[in-house]
């Protein structure tokens, strides 16, 4: 299972989901869902700017973890 750390990112940077969504150029709406780990996928392209705005890397924000 792949699981979103984008909250943790955030948190770490201080950057609020509306600053973050205004960034990046997607909907607050999308970015939710996506911090919820609610995706069913996710374009290159948009984890490019999180990463570029939240300077981190792709890691970072996905991890993969065994099914238990």
């Amino acid at each position: 299972m792949i699981e979103v750390n984008l909250d943790v990112m955030m948190a770490r940077r201080r950057m609020s989901l509306n600053e973050l969504s205004e960034r990046v150029g997607i909907t607050v709406a999308n970015l939710s869902i996506l911090k919820n780990n609610k995706a069913k996928a996710v374009r290159f392209s948009t984890l490019d700017a999180i990463c570029r705005e939240l300077d981190c890397s792709v890691g970072d924000i996905l991890e993969f973890r065994k099914d238990q």
